[in-house]
């Protein structure tokens, strides 16, 4: 694969290098050598420089477990019941949000301030306690939950689930 793109530009780099060495030019040819077929272990090794690409970089990825900083505690935290009364503010389809933020958290347009509350998977019934934060658009618009609250849920990170959300 990587031949067929180097070769034509190996081939006329290698002619033009037999030319740039021989003495003055006659019809195509040199009046006193014959045509040179072969190229020098030099002549190759500044041929290919300039054709060679570097080698690209390995993609900078992380997984989901790599990108989860909470502590076990933290997530014991937020599995634990709900121990005051809750409103319920409405349901939401939920899509993964920045995976390098850190903590349990939701970004949604169910909610004007920040405050604390918990989502609900209800085809699960597994639930985070969350901080709410307020996302800009209409109350249908969609929210986006952290990586490791939708870890907790046992949400796959490329599901949109409707989520339940409460203030606590």
């Amino acid at each position: 694969m990587r031949f067929t793109t180097v070769a034509p530009a190996l081939i006329m780099t290698a002619g033009l290098l037999a030319g740039c060495t021989q003495g003055p030019m006659t019809a195509g040819r040199t009046a006193d050598a014959a045509p040179q077929t072969q190229m020098t272990a030099e002549q190759v090794t500044a041929a290919t420089a300039i054709t060679r690409a570097p080698a690209p970089r390995p993609a900078a990825r992380a997984s989901a477990a790599q990108l989860d900083t909470t502590t076990p505690e933290q997530r014991a935290a937020a599995a634990k019941p709900a121990e005051t009364a809750e409103t319920r503010l409405g349901s939401t389809i939920a899509s993964l949000g920045d995976p390098s933020e850190g903590g349990f958290w939701i970004k949604t347009p169910l909610v004007k301030e920040r405050g604390i509350g918990r989502i609900v998977d209800p085809t699960t019934g597994k639930s985070a306690k969350v901080d709410l934060i307020p996302l800009d658009g209409p109350a249908s618009g969609g929210s986006q939950v952290s990586l490791p609250a939708l870890q907790l849920l046992g949400v796959s990170l490329t599901d949109l689930p409707t989520l339940e959300v409460y203030r606590s």
